[in-house]
């Protein structure tokens, strides 16, 4: 299992709407986040390999390249994907509307649960409207 969600990571699968039915999500802005960490360090280990290797230094912009089209652009995808998701998420549930939502990682700060369509952690209980002022 970790194995697998260690592999969604590396490869930036984007999450879908099932993200919203499910307790764990798989994509956050964690998830993306570390991706990125995760796909830069090995571009940057492979670049300095190959280029001590083949002693090939004047194309470092290869370098750049690579980091903007696997690393930079496909996080960038996934965080509109996950931006558009979540916003459909906060507008079509009780908790999108409540001061305990975090809505970066789907979770409900005040009982630390995740959030689904199907799961309100506190069942509405302690629904707390957000202020207009945010």
């Amino acid at each position: 299992m970790k194995a697998n969600r260690l592999l969604d990571i590396f490869l930036f699968r984007i999450g879908g709407e099932e993200d919203s039915h499910t307790n764990q999500p798989q994509v956050t802005v964690g998830s993306i986040v570390w991706g990125a960490i995760l796909r830069s360090s090995i571009i940057i280990v492979l670049t300095f390999l190959m280029f001590a290797y083949f002693d090939v230094y004047q194309y470092w912009w290869v370098s750049m390249f690579a980091l903007w089209f696997l690393v930079a652009f496909p996080a960038w995808r996934q965080w509109e994907t996950f931006h558009a998701r979540m916003a459909n998420f906060t507008e079509s549930t009780l908790c999108g509307s409540c001061l305990h939502f975090e809505s970066g990682s789907q979770l409900c700060k005040l009982l630390d649960e995740h959030v689904s369509i199907e799961h309100l952690p506190c069942e509405g209980l302690n629904w707390t409207p957000k202020s207009i002022d945010n």
